[in-house]
Parts: structure tokens; sequence; C-alpha cells
């Protein structure tokens, strides 16, 4: 169990998610925190902004800095990474999603720190084998680009580990999206895009469907709140159940007409949906369903129901983006 005067590392801490970890770990009533990312990115300046922390580390001085600061870190949640999808050169991915990682381990393995570290939904592939976060699956997982490759490397590496951290958790979490995430560009959520897109044009563009089974808007994924996100992580490290791979999604599909009608309802606006032709380059790698299997965490103890698709848009749109406010 985590005590408030316990130090913390959030690697990552600038993005997405490890800002937002930062800043609720911050509503616990946690400020012992060392966070290490890449600080000289502008565009994340504003994501921690008003957090409260000991030191901020950039990432190539990480180990080093380790090296230097005898004091104890009591827990380390690993979730930084090179997240972009579209990026094809794997030696990128491979440095920071899976040496880095390994030294990350090492680490912890060799100071008896629990780590939580991040995998991704993405080590599922076309889910040929299904989305359940069973380990006996792993090896034979195919990603469908580099980053979840990298992400899959890495698993199969910690699951062929003899030494381990006292607990480890690899969570890997489906389509994530809420506030934070202004600095993503490209790789931000469809809602982020789709909300921006319907105040420009009044409406929203989402892919046609190339496939005989899924109707146009139709395709699904699961899509999750990042407030639900920080909730497991959290409680994942608070609880330290079995060690092993947890699934980090909301457990319910839903088809991106359910989520962008969720937008305009948020708006007060009648939806006004159109479709285009999914890009040729992207259209043999694209998924037409993901589903997170929540049976591991559940078993282990999460009870906590995440929120509805159409609650977490609703909040997002009106407390967040509306505002262009930060958590």
């Amino acid at each position: 169990m985590m005590n408030k005067t316990d130090t913390i590392v959030i690697t990552g801490a600038a993005g997405f998610i490890g800002s937002y970890l930062t800043g609720f770990l911050n509503r616990e009533g946690f400020e012992n925190l060392y966070l290490v990312d890449d600080f000289s990115i502008a565009s994340k300046t504003n994501n921690l902004k008003g957090k409260k922390y000991l030191a901020k580390i950039h990432r190539e001085q990480f180990f080093e800095w380790l090296k230097t600061h005898p004091e104890s870190i009591r827990y380390m949640f690993h979730l930084g990474a090179r997240t972009d999808t579209t990026e094809m050169n794997y030696e990128v991915h491979k440095k920071w999603n899976l040496e880095y990682s390994k030294d990350v381990w090492e680490y912890c393995v060799e100071n008896k720190i629990p780590l939580l570290y991040a995998s991704s939904a993405a080590t599922y592939g076309n889910g040929e084998h299904g989305y359940s976060d069973n380990s006996d699956i792993v090896s034979q997982l195919k990603p469908l680009n580099p980053y979840g490759v990298s992400k899959n490397e890495f698993d199969i590496w910690v699951l062929d580990q003899k030494k381990t951290p006292p607990f480890w958790a690899g969570v890997k979490f489906f389509n994530v999206f809420g506030p934070n995430e202004y600095h993503k560009g490209r790789m931000a959520s469809v809602i982020f895009h789709a909300y921006h897109q319907l105040l420009e044009s009044g409406t929203v563009k989402l892919f046609r469907s190339h496939h005989k089974d899924y109707k146009d808007g139709e395709q699904m994924r699961d899509f999750v709140y990042v407030k639900d996100v920080a909730k497991m992580c959290t409680w994942l490290m608070q609880q330290q159940p079995g060690s092993g791979l947890y699934n980090i999604g909301s457990g319910k599909a839903r088809s991106f007409n359910d989520l962008v009608k969720a937008i305009f309802s948020a708006l007060d606006r009648e939806p006004n949906i159109s479709y285009i032709d999914t890009p040729e380059d992207i259209r043999d790698k694209y998924q037409y369903f993901t589903e997170a299997d929540m049976q591991k965490i559940k078993k282990a103890g999460f009870t906590e129901s995440p929120a509805s698709l159409e609650d977490s848009v609703k909040e997002y749109v009106t407390e967040y983006l509306q505002s262009n406010s930060y958590f």
C-alpha cells in the first residue's frame, strides 16, 4: 500500500496519460514524485502546470541520476514510450519501448521496486487470438505496426525473466481519451479530432467501412476515459495483486457512430456525420473491432465500473475541450 510520503517515479510524465496520472496522484495526496521525460517539447509544458513534484529528470539522464541519488525510490510507473503508430522505423521503437524498458525493469529488480509499465492493446493486432490478457497467448500475437511489435517484444521478454520486481504489472491500454492530449497532433483520440471537426464545419467525417460485416461508422473500439485508466493503474500499484499483464479498457466495444453522437449530444446539437474512404495505405491494417477482456483485473478485486462512454465524452467536452483546460 502506497503511503503519502513514499517517493514515486513516473516516466513519460509530460505526456498524456503520465501527466494525468501525476495530477491524479496529487489529488490523492501524493506529492513526492520524480517526473521523467523529454521536457524540451514546448507543446507538453501545460500538461504539468500546477502539478506538485520533487524534480524533473530528462529521460536521457535518468539512469545516471539514479546512481547519484541514493534515496530510495519506492514505486515506479513506467509510462514513457515512443507511441507514434505511424513511425515505421522499428529501431526508434526498439530504443525507447524495448531497450529503455529493459533497463527500467532491471533497476526495479535490483532495488526491489514494484513496477507498473505501459504495454498496449496494439499488441493484439487484428484480434485473431482475442483480447484476453492471458500471458499464454503473448508469443502468438501479431501486432500490425512496429509500435505494437516493440510493446509485444517487451512483454515476451518480461515473461521470460527469472528475476522480477516484488510486484509488476504490464498494462495494456486500449483507446484512451481525455484531457492533456492536446499535444498529440494526429495521434490524439478520435474524440479530440471529431470535436474540432464539428466546431469548424458542423459535421464529422468518419472512415467508411470496407468490411462486409460492418456498416459505415459501425467499426467498434474499446474507448476508455483517462480518469478510469488512472484509477486502475493506481489501484494495481496500491493493492499489488498477482503480477502479470492486465488489460486497461472499458470492457465494452462501442461504435464510432456512438462516439460521435455523444459529442453532438454534449454540445446539444443534432448529429451530422458523413463518411470518407479509409486511406488505402492503412486499409489492410485497419482494426474493425477491439474489446478488452476485463476479467483478470475484476477477479483481482477491482470492482469499480468505468464511466459510460456518453458520460465520459460529456465531461471531456464540457469541462476540458470547450475551455481548453488541463487536468
